[in-house]
């Protein structure tokens, strides 16, 4: 078989059954002068210490599932109970009203650079400044140790179309694209084949 290569001066094809994404990776290199967003007593962060499988995998399809979201599903129970377990991950859910309507991964891996690593919102939380505040709370831990020198995260094509001006808007600053291909989820039958729609199937 021959081996695929990228041409970076026009069209490259994916193959059936595959999916592709343009990726694109921000930073914030310094800590916000102000807090990006205003407390609210509307909501709570609550950290989510070792994360039951099964919880964290119906919240993260809860949010993720209209951007097919596949990343941690894919993984087997297993190592998925190992990476959330890793002492390096914080992860939080943004509780409103006695139910989580966000989720949060900071990964502090490099010290220096922290990830935000999962960052969303179910679908009814979306809108009314929720997501700002959220992502107040990740800016303000992340710099709220004396280690970090730089946060980032990416987003990509697959995800909410108000992701990318959403991020800049909260002061993270694009640097980098890169091409992400991977098994499309849907017919891995993690998702229904009717979910992203502006990400058709193809077979």
């Amino acid at each position: 078989m021959s081996e695929r290569v990228l041409d970076l001066n026009g069209y490259t094809d994916v193959p059936a059954g595959k999916i592709a994404f343009v990726v694109t990776f921000l930073e914030m290199r310094e800590a916000p002068e102000k807090p990006l967003a205003p407390a609210r007593d509307d909501l709570r962060l609550e950290r989510w210490q070792r994360p039951d499988v099964d919880e964290y995998r119906a919240l993260f399809r809860e949010i993720g599932a209209d951007w097919i979201w596949f990343g941690r599903l894919a993984l087997a129970e297993e190592t998925l109970e190992k990476m959330l377990a890793e002492q390096t991950r914080e992860n939080f859910r943004a509780v409103r009203n006695g139910k989580p309507v966000g989720m949060l991964e900071l990964d502090y891996a490099d010290p220096a650079e922290p990830v935000v690593s999962y960052f969303g919102l179910t679908p009814e939380a979306i809108g009314g400044g929720v997501g700002r505040w959220l992502m107040a709370q990740a800016v303000a831990m992340a710099w709220g140790r004396p280690e970090t020198k730089r946060l980032w995260l990416h987003t990509c094509t697959g995800d909410s179309p108000q992701a990318l001006g959403f991020y800049q808007s909260c002061g993270f600053r694009p640097y980098k694209r890169a091409v992400e291909i991977a098994d499309d989820p849907r017919l891995l039958g993690i998702y229904p084949r009717d979910k992203a729609p502006h990400v058709p199937v193809i077979e």
